[in-house]
């Protein structure tokens, strides 16, 4: 599972961009604020959520931040709760860190005022009373949240390789269910199994769902985000859906496994379906390429008599970004207007499923986009998986 060389991602005691890098991104974010008039940017975060605050100063979101970005003077960052100021110091370094106080927008909003107020931008997560009294406290607020996405859906040089990285440690994971599970395993081990593989190494957990049912007698067709106490038994299917993240850059690997059994005919027929997909699928994409161009070829999935559950194709890495492909395929939606770009990272992931929703099959992963295809960032051996 070697992704290629890896360097400098863990300098010191914790991992950061270059300064050219930051300097990079700051310019792009200048250049969005001229062009919506903005004078001063607040990016909010909470309750680990929040991606801007972390891509524009290196702190990961805990509790509650804040950042003001104003051209030409130095970033201020404000934090719940007093404890998380010394680490945030460390990690957003070029910013000047304190406590956000009993209300940390109170004193954002101070904080625009001293350098003189006028129009802001916002992005993150904020909260209706939050928005409010930011709202009331300048002359004009303009929400920045879409200009922000866009800044994230073409990485740069470094973040791909901050992308190969989480991309290895999912598969460290995936790979860890194929080697430890078995019979008797419930859904919550498997989450130990999978964050035992990646936390030694300085991951951590975006996601891992897992769905349990049996072949014979199937009632879900897709990964459930909460893990029940089902163990597993031999003739069950197990689709997985593993994103482990290295500093807010997740790679995702989907596989499907059968235990301690063939595959019925049924799963047999939904896997291949997946697999033949995912190949059509990223045969299209590149460079110029459409969500038409996917859907295209994606049409194979109908014309076998199955659909979709989940999503087809996402942009991933920062948020769950455009394009965002499938809807046409399972409920005859609109797709987006898409033109696929060098340097995207999206998640290929046919989710195949009958069409009473019942039996599915879950296969794909991270890929990146060049000019000639993509290339795939997921190095774990694909097919329909047997656990002993």
């Amino acid at each position: 599972m070697d992704n290629g060389a890896v360097t400098n991602l863990q300098p010191d005691e914790y991992p950061v961009f270059s300064q050219a890098e930051m300097t990079l991104r700051r310019r792009r974010v200048e250049v969005a604020m001229s062009e919506h008039q903005i004078d001063h940017l607040i990016v909010y975060g909470s309750n680990r959520s929040g991606t801007a605050v972390q891509w524009m100063t290196g702190w990961p979101v805990t509790r509650e931040a804040a950042l003001v970005r104003t051209r030409d003077e130095r970033d201020a960052l404000f934090l719940q709760f007093y404890n998380h100021v010394p680490n945030a110091e460390r990690l957003a370094s070029e910013c000047d860190v304190s406590w956000g106080g009993a209300s940390t927008i109170q004193s954002v909003i101070e904080e625009v005022s001293r350098r003189g107020g006028g129009r802001v931008g916002l992005i993150g997560p904020m909260g209706y009373k939050d928005h409010a009294r930011v709202e009331a406290g300048f002359q004009a607020t303009v929400d920045l949240d879409s200009t922000y996405t866009r800044l994230r859906l073409v990485k740069s040089s470094e973040e791909m390789e901050w992308m190969r990285r989480g991309s290895e440690l999912s598969d460290r994971a995936i790979m860890a269910i194929r080697t430890h599970a078995h019979p008797g395993t419930d859904e919550r081990e498997l989450g130990a199994i999978v964050e035992a593989a990646y936390l030694p190494e300085g991951g951590t957990n975006h996601i891992h769902y897992f769905g349990v049912t049996s072949m014979e007698a199937p009632d879900r067709c897709v990964p459930s985000q909460w893990p029940s106490t089902r163990k597993l038994q031999p003739g069950d299917a197990l689709t997985t859906e593993i994103s482990a993240s290295w500093w807010g850059y997740p790679g995702q690997v989907l596989r499907t496994m059968t235990v301690s059994s063939e595959p019925t005919t049924l799963y047999r027929e939904l896997h291949d379906v997946a697999e033949a997909a995912f190949d059509a699928v990223c045969a299209v994409i590149r460079d110029g390429a459409t969500s038409r161009d996917v859907v295209e070829a994606a049409g194979l999935i109908g014309d076998a008599g199955f659909t979709i559950y989940d999503d087809l194709v996402h942009g991933f890495g920062g948020g769950y970004l455009d394009p965002v492909i499938g809807r046409s395929l399972r409920m005859g939606g609109p797709e987006p207007d898409t033109v696929f770009q060098a340097g995207m990272t999206v998640v290929v992931q046919p989710n195949v499923t009958t069409i009473d929703s019942k039996a599915g099959v879950q296969t794909g992963g991270l890929v990146a986009v060049t000019t000639s295809g993509v290339e795939t960032l997921q190095r774990s051996p694909r097919g329909l998986w047997h656990l002993d």
